[in-house]
């Protein structure tokens, strides 16, 4: 390990090493980036419970528990994890210095919960993300993106959309708290089945890959403790894009590859446009809470009608 520099108190190591092979960029080129972004990003992440993405030894892997080296300046919050049945103990990036020193950690990808760290279950955004059937595809994704744009009007809803800075979009929709959580998550359901309706040989909002004919996925299932990677985050990707937000009238002027750490900045020309898009908090229409309690959560329909499929196979099998 070879010391640097400081920054923001953070001693800083090993600063001219790629992140990877294909990454097209060193530690150092992540640490001035997200330097540099730190006021746009920050917002995205203060109060959240994190999971980053960190790469060491040219392995990557999702890191929620903070290591025991943590420095005390450090926030974390404690949550009870059900899969792994024990304390995580989450950290919290509300500072710069934080940030920097997660930069240091080679932490590349950052993905906030929906919720805040007091009520983490409660998202303070509906989500959808738009993946496309293959990695070039991205035109498809910006179609189904504006049907998305057009079923948020017809409900009097407004929403801001990124780059996912892999291959697809996501759809944000600030929500106040006037509802419950499984209200936010009946609403997101009903929101990417009206953008199926619209064009259902483009959009779909069928879980199993398999079902999805080549048609782009409107996933609804980003609530209830959810992540999403945040506006402005890096992603562990070749060329490491961004995260980036785009105008709804410039989707088809865009694609991902275009917003990488050593491109954003100049793109951003001193501004903000994920805050300053971001409408102010809204109240979900009933009618549309009504229609998504109609409509299954996906997941577990996914898994029974699996379990559907796995009973018609064996029975198959035993007729031949």
């Amino acid at each position: 390990m070879t010391a640097g520099e400081q920054r923001h108190g953070v001693e800083l190591t090993n600063l001219d090493q790629p992140l990877s092979a294909e990454s097209n960029a060193t530690k150092r080129d992540l640490v001035d980036y997200l330097d540099a972004v730190a006021n746009r990003l920050l917002p995205g992440l203060t109060g959240r419970p994190l999971t980053v993405l960190r790469v060491l030894r040219g392995r990557a892997f999702m890191q929620k528990n903070v290591p025991a080296y943590t420095p005390e300046w450090v926030a974390t919050v404690s949550m009870w994890a059900e899969t792994s049945q024990r304390e995580v103990h989450y950290p919290l990036c509300d500072d710069r210095r934080t940030l920097i020193w997660l930069a240091n950690q080679r932490a590349i990808e950052y993905h906030p919960t929906l919720g805040l760290a007091d009520n983490v279950y409660r998202p303070t955004h509906l989500v959808l993300d738009l993946d496309p059937p293959t990695d070039d595809d991205f035109a498809a994704v910006v179609t189904v993106a504006h049907l998305v744009h057009r079923a948020l009007r017809d409900a009097d809803l407004a929403g801001v959309v990124k780059t996912s800075g892999a291959k697809g979009l996501h759809v944000f929709v600030p929500v106040d708290d006037a509802v419950p959580v499984d209200d936010v998550a009946a609403a997101t359901r009903a929101l990417a089945a009206r953008t199926e309706a619209l064009d259902p040989d483009v959009a779909t909002t069928a879980f199993i890959v398999a079902d999805r004919g080549g048609r782009v996925f409107v996933d609804s299932t980003r609530a209830g403790g959810a992540t999403v990677v945040a506006a402005y985050s890096p992603r562990f990707r070749p060329g490491t894009p961004v995260s980036f937000p785009v105008a709804w009238s410039d989707l088809d002027r865009i694609h991902p590859t275009d917003f990488t750490v050593r491109t954003a900045i100049e793109a951003l020309d001193g501004g903000d446009p994920w805050a300053e898009a971001m409408p102010a908090s809204q109240r979900l229409p009933t009618d549309l809470i009504e229609h998504g309690r109609t409509i299954p959560v996906a997941r577990v329909a996914a898994m029974h009608e699996g379990k559907r499929r796995a009973r018609a196979r064996r029975a198959e099998g035993g007729t031949g």
